[in-house]
């Protein structure tokens, strides 16, 4: 019943640019700017002071509501296998990492919300799991994480920046609006329209009243949503996570801020917890301290983060992970994506027509 709930917004997803499509033929046209002019006409969009309403707005759940939602989160989740064939080396745990990258740069650039992110990433990983890329076309991945991060921005934000606008940095290629749409229009159609995706952002409020019983929208409750929120986006860098439910995931960031900062009994507060796998939450909640224990330390490898490596600079806080990691992008000491390639500016045209021809192509024949 929720999927035709949210199956009119989100066939309305590209209607707002499509409008503006029409009437700006331009849009079409392929130019590709130095380095200069196109951070300085990102910036003069000034889409940071748009971002969506804060997460302590949300109406906070009932039970009743809590239990509908924990059971529709499983349409929302990546394949059973997923996380199994990131491990064994089947899909290139490499090429997600460096999806994120660019998706964590994209959104510290713009200074979208939290759940912006997240969802740009949950399709990311549910579309990996439904659809294998050509291997041999590299540039196939950088396009689905535009994609990805187009349909998280035009569900979460409230002023969103056209989709061609949202390649910032130094891509290897910049693709045209029609061709990034098109992509949009695959991955829609994988994920079977499901985008309004539960997310532990959905579940954390509920769990963290349950805990700390607070009624009101208190300052101390407030900032244990900030913790929360900041943790929670913390764990998409590592695949372990994905083993979890948003749900199981929001329980356990719950019970980890509110033990930081008031004394909490962690099998009393599983008793308040209901239709959620006890057992599944405390494994997580295991996870969540072996995270920021290694964000901490500044160590990069550990037994229980299998091989996936968080190379971050040592945060002040366990809660610092994100600022840090956006901060590091925008020192430019750091960039995942690769650098326009120094040729002419016809050849590179060339090119780039030729890509964005093949691209569309390759999505067309996905959709068939």
């Amino acid at each position: 019943m929720a999927d035709k709930s949210f199956a009119c917004v989100a066939s309305n997803l590209l209607c707002s640019e499509a409008k503006s499509l029409c009437f700006d033929d331009s849009e079409n046209v392929s130019i590709i700017t130095d380095e200069k002019g196109h951070q300085s006409n990102d910036k003069a969009l000034g889409f940071g002071n748009g971002r969506s309403e804060p997460l302590i707005a949300l109406p906070c759940l009932t039970d009743e509501k809590f239990s509908l939602m924990v059971e529709e989160e499983k349409s929302h989740l990546p394949k059973n296998d997923y996380l199994m064939r990131l491990r064994e080396g089947e899909i290139d745990m490499s090429v997600r990492r460096q999806a994120l990258d660019w998706i964590l740069k994209a959104h510290a650039h713009y200074g979208f919300g939290e759940l912006a992110l997240y969802l740009a990433m949950n399709y990311f990983d549910r579309f990996l799991s439904l659809f294998e890329l050509p291997k041999d076309k590299t540039w196939t991945m950088q396009l689905l994480a535009v994609a990805c991060l187009s349909l998280g921005v035009k569900m979460a934000e409230i002023t969103i920046p056209l989709v061609v606008d949202l390649q910032v940095g130094d891509p290897k290629v910049i693709f045209e609006a029609n061709t990034i749409r098109r992509m949009e229009i695959l991955v829609l159609s994988k994920l079977k329209w499901r985008m309004h995706s539960y997310t532990p952002y959905t579940f954390i409020d509920y769990f963290l009243r349950k805990i700390s019983g607070h009624d009101d929208h208190q300052i101390s409750f407030e900032e244990l949503i900030g913790k929360a929120v900041k943790l929670i986006l913390s764990t998409i860098k590592v695949i372990d996570f994905l083993e979890f439910k948003p749900s199981e995931i929001a329980a356990a960031v719950a019970i980890f801020v509110a033990g930081e900062t008031q004394a909490v009994d962690t099998e009393k507060a599983m008793s308040c917890f209901i239709l959620v796998e006890k057992d599944r939450v405390v494994k997580c909640h295991k996870l969540l301290k072996d995270l920021t224990l290694m964000m901490l330390s500044g160590s990069t490898n550990t037994t229980n983060m299998a091989s996936e490596s968080v190379a971050l600079v040592v945060p002040h806080s366990p809660y610092g992970v994100l600022e840090v990691a956006c901060l590091s992008y925008k020192s430019g000491d750091e960039i995942t994506v690769g650098s326009c390639p120094n040729s002419s500016n016809t050849t590179t045209d060339t090119k780039r027509k030729k890509l964005d021809t093949t691209a569309s192509s390759l999505v067309a024949n996905s959709q068939k």
